[in-house]
């Protein structure tokens, strides 16, 4: 194999102390040297590390992820504008049996002196850092979500079906009655019809039906109080972090109002998208490697002619959601029927859930599209920067084939 780093680094790194191997090829020696040597991870061992990465002229160095222990190895050599490449742990490996600290390290190492490691995308620390308060977004609405479903179980284990008649538990009509329920006061009828607002005035009757015969004790009062208080935190969480975010989102308007003209996608799923895969997309090449980073593209997975299973993977945890969640969003939307003609299509042959994840894919492809160009969404566009010229060539053919037949239902004869 050709030696494609001649001097390089291989990194194990744990919570506590990282060990670290130089490893130089000389260009008339055969077998390589190998210095090893062992820093803790504090700031100033990691400042230790980056000299002595300097002083033997290694400025090509490759770690595992190793949950989040990398990251502050990272921040540290990236400021000291060392090469950093972050491999998937599949990738880099050990055989069982043969492991330990320091193998790890040289085995890291001589897998990357050969060019055998491939480096996963870090984007620039501006968007690492939108990318922790989205994602920490994410997490409190997760968590507020869990919370209305402990509020709304806490009335219904106490005999209380007021969810059965109202749309919204936290309406302003039941939420004025939820909380009179959990109050000191004794029940009164009238002032429980009082409360009501709205259309809910028409439906007087099935809520003092809903609630008749509750039974809610002072500790499920308490509780219920607790529940309600943590949900108000909550959404003054979620507000700080949108006010953060919108700040460092200053800088990148112009990139989320591009993405916003396509079909499904508005600010928050932009800010959410670009948050993931950043405003630069020559890290990815393509639109293809693109989309099996986000986890969109089916597993190739044959061996003796046989096929196996062929499913997405896992990747794009925090990606594949959102635009989901985009594409359901675009294939109801009545203004732009492109990719609502797609799905019915795809969805005829392989199902609705495979249409769904075709169609995220094409919202992706599109995404990559638009920001290595700049230009709007155009469906009639789309598609076509990564396709192969002999693709081109048969949807081209397909197209007059179509147009033919289109002409000689309309009494046209064409030549």
């Amino acid at each position: 194999m050709k030696v494609v780093f001649p001097t390089c680094c291989g990194v194990d790194v744990h919570k506590r102390f990282l060990v670290a191997t130089i490893i130089t090829t000389s260009a008339d020696s055969v077998q390589p040297h190998y210095q090893k040597k062992r820093f803790s991870t504090f700031n100033s061992d990691l400042n230790r590390f980056a000299d002595w990465l300097r002083a033997n002229d290694c400025l090509d160095v490759c770690m595992e992820s190793t949950g989040k222990y990398w990251v502050p190895v990272f921040n540290i050599l990236e400021k000291r504008g060392i090469r950093t490449v972050i491999a998937n742990p599949k990738w880099v490996k050990a055989v069982k049996g043969n492991k330990d600290d320091t193998k790890d390290s040289k085995w890291i190492g001589d897998l990357f002196r050969m060019g055998l490691v491939k480096s996963s995308f870090i984007p620039a620390k501006e968007i690492r850092i939108l990318r922790e308060l989205t994602r920490y977004r994410y997490k409190l609405t997760s968590m507020k979500s869990s919370e209305k479903n402990r509020y709304q179980n806490a009335f219904t284990v106490c005999n209380v079906a007021l969810d059965s008649v109202v749309s919204d538990m936290f309406g302003k009509s039941a939420s004025a009655i939820t909380e009179y329920l959990t109050s000191d006061e004794n029940f009164d009828v009238q002032h429980c019809v009082s409360l009501l607002r709205g259309s809910l005035r028409k439906k007087a009757d099935d809520v003092l039906e809903a609630i008749e015969g509750y039974e809610i004790s002072a500790e499920q009062k308490t509780r219920i109080g607790i529940v309600r208080d943590h949900l108000q935190y909550i959404e003054k969480l979620i507000e700080r972090v949108d006010a953060c975010i919108n700040t460092m989102m200053a800088q990148y308007e112009d990139y989320s109002s591009l993405l916003c003209t396509i079909p499904g996608i508005d600010r928050s799923s932009s800010i959410t998208i670009l948050s993931e895969i950043g405003t630069d997309m020559s890290q990815f090449v393509s639109s293809k490697r693109l989309c099996c980073w986000a986890g969109l593209t089916p597993g190739n997975n044959e061996s003796a002619g046989k096929k196996k299973s062929v499913r997405i993977s896992r990747a794009g945890v925090y990606l594949k959601p959102a635009l989901v969640q985009v594409a359901h969003a675009a294939v109801k939307d009545k203004q732009h029927p492109y990719y609502a003609l797609k799905y019915e299509r795809i969805q005829k042959r392989r199902g609705k859930k495979r249409a769904i994840i075709a169609i995220a894919r094409m919202i992706l492809t599109a995404i990559f599209s638009m920001l290595s160009t700049g230009e709007i969404w155009n469906p009639s566009d789309l598609f076509k920067v990564d396709m192969p010229d002999q693709l081109k060539e048969k949807q081209l053919a397909k197209a007059v084939k179509q147009a033919v037949r289109f002409l000689e239902k309309q009494g046209l004869k064409v030549s």
